[in-house]
């Protein structure tokens, strides 16, 4: 099911209603075999991403870069490089990131730091009931005077519910929009994405076209989340053919 907008047009058939152009479909929330819980590698990740119509895709490994800039070498046109960070009160994401912000810092001096390197900040999977790397209620409204925005629909919340209520939030907050498949699997790529104005790779242009932005996409099902907790447990097995892809989720 479609949600929030989606007039049941082919993508490549999409306008935005007021303004009137073709608008990009964006993927902001997406990780590749350098995150623990990954299996797929970069190449494959591009080719699904093209695959499926997606005109830039965000790589945002758990506490590292590594995947994104390598990703971003293959092809340079479709990836953001990002970064989901688990601080000491839950997860931020960011974006037009250029140095690492490693796990296991407070989320002021996370936030500290993807500021003073000009990336772009949201909250992901804010009230997520079902993950323990939400951040929750009142950790999220202890920083969102902070962030540019929330992750409004990420595909991996099995709970719908949670993601209308990060929304409701945002909008209460006067918070951008932002939305991700949260994929692990080439199978999620593209599940929620936001449509947007076509931009410039940088973190200005993103941001300003973030403002016209639309959340849309529909939640995947369960099975990928096994996917992600049987590539742990293979990594766990076999460290040494992974050598250094074993990054802490």
């Amino acid at each position: 099911m479609m949600r929030w907008w989606d007039d049941g047009r082919p993508y490549s058939q999409s306008h935005h209603p007021t303004i009137g152009y073709p608008m990009w479909k964006v993927d902001l929330h997406s990780h590749t075999i350098f995150s623990r819980d990954c299996l797929t590698r970069p190449e494959v990740t591009i080719a699904r991403a093209r695959a499926v119509g997606l005109d830039k895709l965000a790589i945002t490994e758990h506490n590292n870069l590594a995947g994104a800039l390598a990703a971003k070498k293959l092809d340079p046109d479709l990836i953001i490089v990002g970064e989901e960070i688990k601080t000491t009160h839950g997860e931020i994401i960011a974006w037009f990131v250029s140095e690492e912000v490693p796990k296991g810092l407070s989320p002021q001096e996370s936030l500290r730091r993807l500021r003073d390197q000009g990336a772009v900040i949201s909250i992901p999977h804010p009230l997520d009931s079902l993950r323990s790397s939400a951040m929750g209620l009142e950790n999220v409204l202890e920083i969102i005077d902070q962030v540019d925005a929330l992750e409004v629909l990420n595909a991996r919340c099995v709970r719908p519910a949670d993601n209308d209520a990060a929304r409701v939030l945002a909008e209460q907050h006067g918070k951008l929009m932002t939305a991700g498949s949260d994929s692990h699997i080439p199978f999620e790529l593209g599940h929620c994405y936001l449509e947007m104005e076509p931009f410039e790779d940088n973190a200005e242009r993103f941001l300003a076209a973030l403002h016209t932005a639309r959340p849309t996409g529909q939640v995947s099902p369960f099975w990928p989340h096994l996917a992600s907790t049987y590539a742990k447990w293979r990594k766990k097995l076999r460290p040494v053919a992974y050598g250094g892809l074993l990054h802490a989720a």
